[in-house]
């Protein structure tokens, strides 16, 4: 995209030249696409000197690799770069007759080095700060620094140690200044009337107000949301590399005003965390073999739509959209009282393989998010699996392929490595059933023992399924209905294809969701059933059988895995074992939040908690959160609020702290 940006801004006079003769303002077009192209130029100066006071750390060997790295990062820069001079560009066309006047140009003149040097100033303080910190600056990094008394000092003091670095700085400053300088506009009375003045300056802007809002997005694409900094983990092989395409105006733009990953304003001791949350874990077995793991995050999988899952919710009329998946359950080992930590895909992914649930905002997204973790992945690594991860999107939506990259997955297979895009649904990736089949194929040629996931993509908005397969699948009551009957033949296919393979009867299947989507029943509206979803282990030798009705959530999914291959280190999990309840002492609950506020349920009770203190207490059952208990206060709401207390705490030090 930034390449794409660039190119738009070089060729916009040729293009408008061609399309538009009459435009009467293309030297002041002209003179724009300079002034931009110049902050370009900067930025990528700056990249370098970044380089080179921090080469060492950044460890980028060659020269193609130095390239390499310098092109993804001007998608990241064009970011920057359109959002700080929107206001500039904005006021370069509007159709005003004085544009042209020096008064004029010199205003906007201190509004583009204003804005850009405050900018590129801050990628120059990442030269020495970076040493210190190992990531670009953030908002986070300038709040720890806010309530500091002694700035002035401590600027002071950062000028005499690296006075080579404001010196660079202002050589660079005055450089641009003069090459600023060199192209103007020049002031010029049009005469051919106001319809053409206006008419032709309006088109300009939408052309260049087009490329802006892409060029701030980082992609023109549908399928993919604004890029963050986990992004920039997608073209890299070292984790380091990241900090080198990244920009550090973009770290803090990205980051401002979302200050939702900061401790809590409350003490608890280590020992109650300790005994409540028990956030380190050990499970000691005797396994000696070592089974392959699979696990598949279904897309808006809500628990709602499978029939096995809802034997005991006492719908009327209840119609179940999986017949495959429901006669799999009957094999299985499934937790019809599961949920969702999160309300969004990427949520889902760090819930389930890394067991950090999020919850204002994505932990992903977050400025913690590049830091060596602990997870199933990592500890799976450790143990000689292979490990991959399957998403049939465009190689990097959604942030999974740089997140994937941060866990270290071995292997990531997108819609690139599928290579057939006539099987593309056009919207989010490759359908479900060919791209099942593909992982199968891939799974074939591994060596064992393998891990992977996969994260489906058909059961999405804008509810479609293959044209041959129109009409084949029941469409009830809603869109969404229709795409998982077609995701569950996917699994049909895939489990009929797989089970004669020598791989099949040693690999354990985990089937999950990432969130809900469209709800058709009143007992899936309910605030705390928006978060249901199903959780099922299968194997084909029925070790893991029967329905669990206790609480369970994403996050437990990766110490059961660690539970059964048999790993027997000390390691970092807030969740729990679903296979093994005698390995934990804590008791199962689940965690997640509303939009305002957090919902802690466990034993009895559903906590609502606000971030400082419980503002309601309901029974277990009352998933409509209909009946607020907290003018009874008891022991057991105490208990329940301190182990919400206790769970954010030790979630938000280790994050925050880097120990993770």
């Amino acid at each position: 995209m930034g390449l794409i940006s660039v190119i738009s801004f070089l060729f916009l006079r040729q293009i408008l030249n061609f399309y538009m003769i009459k435009f009467i303002r293309i030297q002041e077009y002209k003179v724009l696409t300079y002034r931009i192209l110049l902050v370009f130029l900067m930025y990528t100066y700056s990249r370098f000197l970044f380089f080179v006071y921090n080469y060492s750390l950044l460890e980028i060997d060659s020269i193609s690799e130095y390239i390499k790295l310098s092109y993804h990062g001007l998608a990241f820069d064009t970011v920057s770069i359109f959002y700080l001079n929107s206001l500039f560009v904005v006021l370069s066309m509007f159709p005003f007759w004085i544009n042209t006047h020096k008064i004029y140009q010199n205003i906007i003149f201190v509004i583009y080095f204003l804005t850009n040097l405050i900018g590129i100033a801050f990628n120059f303080v990442d030269f020495i700060y970076y040493k210190f910190n190992y990531n670009r600056t953030t908002v986070s990094e300038l709040a720890v620094i806010e309530n500091e008394s002694n700035l002035l000092h401590m600027f002071f003091r950062f000028s005499i140690s690296y006075w080579h670095v404001f010196l660079l700085f202002f050589a660079m400053s005055a450089l641009w200044i003069f090459l600023y300088r060199k192209v103007k506009v020049n002031h010029e009375i049009y005469s051919k009337g106001v319809l053409s003045y206006v008419s032709s300056s309006v088109v300009a802007f939408l052309l260049i107000a087009t490329f802006m809002v892409g060029g701030i997005r980082g992609d023109f694409k549908k399928s993919t949301r604004p890029i963050n900094l986990v992004d920039a983990n997608r073209y890299v092989s070292k984790i380091q590399h990241a900090d080198f395409i990244l920009n550090t105006p973009f770290a803090i733009l990205r980051t401002f005003n979302k200050k939702t990953f900061k401790k809590v304003p409350y003490t608890l001791s280590a020992s109650i965390i300790d005994s409540l949350v028990q956030p380190i874990k050990r499970y000691k077995n005797d396994l000696k073999v070592k089974p392959n793991i699979v696990v598949f995050i279904t897309e808006s999988f809500g628990r709602e739509y499978m029939g096995a899952f809802n034997q005991n919710s006492k719908i009327s009329n209840y119609v179940s959209y999986t017949p495959f998946l429901d006669s799999l359950a009957s094999k299985s080992l499934i937790f019809d009282n599961a949920f969702a930590n999160g309300r969004k895909s990427i949520h889902g992914m760090s819930s389930v393989l890394a067991g950090i649930p999020s919850f204002k905002d994505a932990f992903t997204s977050s400025p913690y998010a590049k830091q060596e973790i602990e997870s199933v992945v990592s500890v799976l690594n450790s143990k000689g699996y292979d490990t991959s991860f399957f998403h049939g999107a465009p190689n990097g939506s959604m942030g999974f392929l740089g997140f994937s990259n941060i866990l270290g997955f071995d292997h990531y297979y997108g819609k690139t490595e599928f290579d057939n895009d006539t099987l593309f649904d056009g919207f989010w990736g490759i359908w479900d059933e060919p791209f099942f089949q593909f992982m199968k194929e891939e799974l074939d040629a591994k060596q064992t023992p393998f891990f992977s996931t996969i994260f489906t993509v058909s059961s999405h908005e804008p509810y479609i399924i293959p044209d041959k397969y129109e009409g084949q699948f029941p469409k009830g009551n809603l869109p969404m209905h229709q795409c998982v009957g077609y995701t569950d033949f996917a699994f049909k296919q895939f489990f009929e294809s797989a089970k004669n393979e020598i791989w099949f009867d040693n690999t354990i299947f985990i089937i999950t969701s990432d969130h809900t989507n469209q709800v058709d029943y009143n007992e899936y509206y309910k605030p705390i059933n928006r978060y249901a979803i199903p959780i099922m282990i299968y194997s084909s030798d029925e070790k893991y059988t029967g329905l669990n009705t206790e609480l369970s959530q994403q996050i437990d999914i990766y110490p059961t895995i660690l539970n059964m291959v048999g790993y027997d280190k000390p390691f970092r999990s807030w969740g729990r074992s679903l296979i093994d309840s005698s390995l934990t002492s804590t008791t199962p609950f689940v965690m997640n939040y509303n939009g305002q506020n957090y919902q802690f349920s466990k034993g009895n009770l559903i906590c609502i908690f606000d971030g400082v203190r419980a503002i309601g207490f309901y029974d277990i059952d009352d998933l409509g959160l209909e009946i607020n208990l907290i003018s009874k206060r008891t022991k057991e709401m105490d208990d329940i609020e301190l182990s919400c207390k206790a769970f954010l705490k030790d979630y938000f030090d280790r994050i925050i702290d880097r120990k993770l």
